[in-house]
């Protein structure tokens, strides 16, 4: 069974008038039923795998990526930085939890934002959680190689190989179809927990909160907050990391048996689960040696705690070689996120139609998954390729962290709307957070787009080509796609909902 004969026949039920609309500028064209045929998808994943998709993207920002949070605004800043980044994600889910069981589109964001503010509202919403999608697996691979790198002993310049031997193995995975790609993702993000769980048991013995206070402050400052009220601002950013992805399960509806009852549960589990993680990691990480000051510019953080408990022999290097399993989880999850991204965007027209092809017998979305790698390597190549000064994994961050923000607040304004505007559609799960939740999330995300622009100079310079490429992909909509519509499910539920007058 899958989601295509309804939606087919709620396109041909769409009057031909609910296929144009000149005030809003957008037009849909008539595809035949090859084309969905083309672009099928097949259901798989339970509650529980749900849950692993959506721990799994995240977990790796307990191995890497949130110690850059203690340079920009020491232990006290980021603590802090951390306690309001888990409310934000606490609106945040609670939010997508209600309209992932209302609408479960594959669309995800884009299907939310279809459905409150029309074609243009979805695409910008899109593009933004695109740009995050792409980038966040750029960031993890490099997390990927500082580990093995270390481990190995390999030098800095053999760093784009294992990218590319990264890429090709779990883009291989991810292809090889829904129930293999599940299968891992439940197997890697046990083993991911497993090694946390050994390293904070292991660690308790070692921990000295000194060690996390060990960054020399400012004038003026203390040892908590070594930066003062900017190093907080400037530490949201990398707090993000310890969550960022958990809201990518909506991406799964097309492929869960029962979306409406198991993406609510598997999200607001995966929450909670990351809720603990992370500040158990940030304790316990930080507060033994190398503390606070050694981690802010480490490429492999967790290693670095192991090597204190264990020591630095053969022993601590073959936990680390385990400890990849986090960062694995993460890469192997968000390319399962971008894929059906750029698949559901381009199977309504928004990118180009022939990304949305699937697989002709293991109905995945292979195209996306090929294109979407290639970006992303691209990227972290080119920053690699500017030399040193210029840290390929926090500048991903910054860039990832970018479109993501962007996306929450869109995605939180498409929350606020629906309530507002379709009152009545049926939510099988409603936020207990409400419209104050999604609007407290709304105006964290904003806080935080700020602190993207108030960070190192070269963060800013790298988050301002990243809204270049905003900008060019907004181009593209206006100069070519907006015309070219398609009635995907997503399509024809907001035409339905709203009616032909309202549907752009």
């Amino acid at each position: 069974t899958t989601w295509r004969e309804p939606y087919r026949q709620s396109c041909q039920t769409a009057t031909l008038g609910a296929m144009t609309n000149e005030g809003r500028g957008v037009e849909y064209d008539r595809v035949a039923d090859e084309y969905f045929r083309e672009r099928g998808l097949r259901r798989y994943a339970g509650v529980w795998s749900l849950w692993a998709l959506g721990v799994g993207a995240v977990i790796s920002g307990d191995f890497f990526g949130w110690n850059f949070g203690l340079a920009a605004g020491g232990f006290g800043g980021l603590l802090l930085a951390t306690a309001i980044i888990t409310v934000m994600y606490a609106g945040l889910c609670f939010s997508i939890a209600e309209m992932a069981a209302a609408l479960p589109h594959t669309g995800g964001a884009y299907s939310f934002a279809r459905s409150a503010m029309g074609p243009w509202g979805a695409y910008v919403t899109g593009l933004a959680e695109n740009m995050e999608y792409i980038l966040t697996p750029a960031v993890i691979v490099v997390g990927i190689a500082g580990y093995l790198g270390a481990i190995f002993g390999t030098p800095a310049s053999a760093e784009p190989i294992w990218w590319l031997a990264a890429y090709a193995l779990f883009v291989g995975l991810n292809v090889a179809g829904v129930e293999v790609t599940f299968r891992f993702t439940v197997l890697i993000t046990a083993l991911a927990l497993g090694v946390l769980v050994v390293f904070w048991v292991a660690a308790i013995p070692h921990f000295d909160l000194s060690w996390a206070l060990n960054i020399e402050p400012a004038e003026g400052r203390t040892r908590w907050f070594p930066e003062g009220p900017l190093g907080m601002l400037s530490a949201l950013p990398f707090a993000i990391w310890f969550f960022l992805a958990i809201e990518q399960l909506p991406l799964a509806a097309e492929e869960a048996h029962t979306p409406a009852r198991d993406l609510p549960r598997g999200l607001l589990y995966g929450l909670l689960t990351l809720v603990i993680a992370a500040f158990l990691t940030l304790f316990l990480n930080s507060g033994i040696a190398p503390g606070a000051a050694g981690l802010g510019d480490s490429a492999e953080p967790l290693f670095d705690g192991f090597k204190t408990i264990f020591g630095a022999g053969l022993g601590a290097k073959l936990l680390a070689l385990v400890a990849v399993t986090g960062l694995v989880a993460s890469f192997h999850s968000i390319i399962f996120a971008y894929g059906r991204q750029i698949f559901s965007l381009s199977r309504a027209g928004y990118f180009p139609r022939w990304l949305s092809r699937t697989h002709p017998r293991r109905q995945t979305p292979h195209v996306a998954l090929l294109v979407g790698a290639a970006l992303g390597y691209a990227v972290a190549y080119g920053i690699h390729a500017l030399g040193p000064e210029h840290p390929v994994g926090a500048v991903l961050l910054n860039m990832a962290v970018f479109g993501a923000v962007i996306a929450y607040a869109l995605q939180m304004l498409s929350f606020i709307l629906l309530r507002l505007r379709l009152p009545d559609i049926e939510r099988p799960y409603r936020s207990p957070l409400g419209v104050p939740g999604a609007v407290v999330a709304l105006l964290i995300a904003l806080v935080t787009l700020v602190a993207l622009f108030v960070t190192d100079p070269v963060y800013q310079k790298v988050v301002i080509g990243a809204a270049i490429w905003y900008g060019l992909g907004l181009l593209w909509f206006a100069l070519y796609a907006r015309r070219r519509l398609v009635l995907a499910p997503e399509e024809s539920f907001a035409l339905s909902a709203h009616g032909p007058r309202d549907a752009g």
